[in-house]
């Protein structure tokens, strides 16, 4: 299957210019919009058009159609939980049988995060499946892992999001997390599944066989002592469509080649931390270097899937659960950190762990990569460093990215309560969810509205970024459903 054109291959210096002079309020508005008339004829056009402004203004409003400006979610009239479940039907998307523009052709009903974010998206997709399936939503969380499976089959991954802009980069791989929370037993739905989960982690592992030690190739990495890890990667090294103009700018500032900074970029954006301490040295974006970067959490839900394909196989895929016990030793060698007691991102280039302290640290907990020692030494890390009064810190540095202090996400928070339970650490997990829910709950008495991050030091709407912050929305409404549910809670309100 040939790759399809991304905004940029087919509109490149109309992209390039719609950007540069930021005639659009939002990047990611004119690599969503439809053309009216074929490309060639387009751009044969675009050649002979005046060089201002109100020109190309008009030429956008001629040759295209936009998508509808964003709404911002409807301020509730329901109390929060309630508000929740009625909130679904907003986020539902009805099939879309073929692509058109840039989207990708989605086969099933499915949902989406909300505001800016109008097609399905790879991660989000299992936290909001948390609160479907909680509301009895089967067929809402049904479609969403049947467009997972469909978007494997047809790119050999789940893409960052249902869009040729993003088939380049995929997102933290949880889909077999997604098969799990279903658990459909219908033998030719789980055979088509399993295969799909084998698909992923083929394509995940590309270019491991004969890799030598200190070598790389796409989301592989070999260190000097022969362990084999994941990174994050995304073969392109251009400006990604949708954020054009601010990586144009950023590589401008890094003085570095700006290939390397688009892919690190690009590679940031697969992470689902975009952006983070986690990929940067120093505060500046620009110091972004992701792919020298073995991140914990994507090599704990690479072991997560082994361990999965291993359990829901047969005898010949023993040789995933020997890849799952590879994994999990490369890990505790180069990923554990045994003086702060936590795991932490490994510096390939540098040949050394970065001994951070960030919400990632769970992901092992969350996948039962760690030992109960461990998990008890994340425990007290956590309690006495990450704890805030809203949840969990993502980070415990303040850079202005959205993935960093005082920032909180909703993934996050599920990740470490989870990964806590699972491991003994009931009364902690429970306080981690008592807090977020609180504090998404004392934000919706104020505003009537869910967001998709949350300051957990001031309690209140999240900021930082490469936009507004979005309401709506996917991840926050599963993951505090969840939480509502779980523990029986009633939100401060």
């Amino acid at each position: 299957m040939g790759v399809e054109p991304s905004p940029a291959d087919l509109f490149g210096p109309l992209l390039a210019k719609v950007q540069e002079r930021a005639i659009l309020p939002d990047s990611k508005t004119f690599v969503d919009a439809l053309p009216k008339r074929p490309v060639a004829d387009i751009m044969h056009d675009f050649a002979l058009l005046p060089a201002d402004d109100e020109a190309l203004r008009a030429f956008i409003a001629a040759n295209f159609d936009l998508p509808a400006a964003a709404e911002g979610a409807r301020p509730a009239v329901l109390p929060l939980r309630e508000h929740i479940r009625a909130l679904w039907k907003d986020l539902a998307r009805a099939p879309k049988q073929a692509a058109s523009g840039s989207a990708l052709a989605v086969q099933h009903r499915h949902v989406v995060p909300g505001g800016r974010f109008r097609e399905i998206y790879y991660w989000d997709s299992f936290f909001t499946m948390l609160g479907l399936v909680r509301d009895g939503e089967h067929e809402l969380a049904n479609g969403i892992v049947e467009a997972m499976t469909d978007l494997i089959e047809a790119h050999g991954h789940v893409p960052n999001g249902t869009r040729t802009y993003y088939l380049g980069r995929s997102q933290p791989p949880l889909f077999h997390m997604m098969v799990e929370l279903l658990d459909d037993e219908r033998a030719d739905v789980a055979a088509r599944r399993l295969s799909a989960m084998k698909r992923e982690h083929t394509w995940w592992m590309e270019g491991a066989e004969g890799l030598a030690p200190g070598e790389q190739n796409a989301r592989v990495t070999r260190l000097a002592d022969g362990a084999l890890l994941n990174r994050y990667w995304d073969p392109r090294s251009t400006p990604r469509d949708e954020s054009w103009r601010e990586d144009v700018a950023t590589a401008a500032e890094s003085g570095r080649p700006v290939e390397e900074v688009y892919r690190d970029l690009r590679a940031g954006a697969e992470s689902g931390w975009d952006f983070s301490s986690r990929w940067l040295d120093g505060d500046a974006l620009s110091s972004i270097r992701t792919t020298a970067i073995a991140p914990i959490d994507l090599n704990a839900f690479l072991f997560g899937l082994e361990t999965a394909i291993a359990a829901r196989g047969d005898r010949g895929d023993a040789h995933y659960a020997r890849l799952a016990d590879e994994r999990r030793e490369a890990m505790n060698r180069h990923l554990w950190n045994s003086e702060g007691g936590y795991f932490a991102d490994y510096d390939v280039e540098e040949d050394k762990r970065r001994n951070a302290l960030t919400a990632a640290a769970l992901a092992p907990l969350l996948v039962g990569a760690a030992t109960q020692e461990q998990a008890d030494a994340t425990a007290r890390a956590v309690e006495d460093a990450l704890l805030a009064p809203g949840g969990i810190h993502t980070t415990l540095l303040q850079t202005g990215q959205q993935w960093d202090r005082p920032n909180g996400w909703a993934p996050l928070q599920w990740i470490a309560v989870a990964g806590l339970g699972r491991y003994g650490h009931g009364a902690l997990a429970r306080e981690i969810a008592r807090r977020w829910v609180d504090t998404v709950g004392a934000t919706f008495t104020r505003t009537g509205l869910l967001f998709e991050k949350y300051d957990v030091e001031a309690t209140g709407v999240g900021g930082g970024g490469e936009y507004e912050t979005q309401t709506g929305f996917g991840w926050t409404n599963g993951v505090t459903a969840d939480f509502i549910d779980s523990y029986d809670f009633l939100p401060t309100e």
